[in-house]
């Protein structure tokens, strides 16, 4: 009797498996669990994206967003792994420049958040906050 109770809870999933399996057994279920995951996931890859010009976590929100895909997604762990990889590579190479590059680095950094910011016209409101008015402050998207 202990043998069969013994090998009859090892072979039960539990906890993440047992919810996985439960969803694997109700098709319509498991597609909508693989596009809730899939638009999640995708929504949290383009914000990384998007922050990563940015002083902040950009990759580290990247990686999560590929992480969140790859649960569920062959080719996102594929990709994962290759990213993680170039990524391993590309800071190896940058680590290595010294100074001069990581200072040029910034100065680009810092002027491609200026120019974000102001063609998104963030110059311009935070100066009608304070009653300051220059035309040049105003974004080239406004009319």
């Amino acid at each position: 009797m202990t043998a069969d109770l013994e090998t009859s809870s090892t072979d039960r999933p539990t906890g993440w498996r047992a919810f996985r399996a439960g969803l694997a057994r109700r098709p319509t279920l498991y597609l909508t669990y693989r596009i809730g995951v899939a638009v999640v996931g995708i929504a949290v890859l383009a914000v990384g994206v998007l922050a990563i010009p940015y002083p902040g976590p950009g990759w580290a929100i990247v990686f999560a967003g590929l992480g969140i895909l790859a649960t569920e997604f062959a080719w996102a762990r594929r990709a994962l792994g290759w990213l993680r990889d170039r990524y391993r590579q590309g800071m190896a190479w940058y680590s290595a420049r010294g100074p001069a590059m990581r200072v040029f680095a910034a100065a680009g950094t810092a002027a491609l958040v200026v120019a974000t910011l102001w063609v998104l016209g963030t110059f311009g409101i935070v100066g009608s906050w304070i009653g300051v008015e220059w035309e040049w402050l105003r974004s080239p998207l406004q009319w």
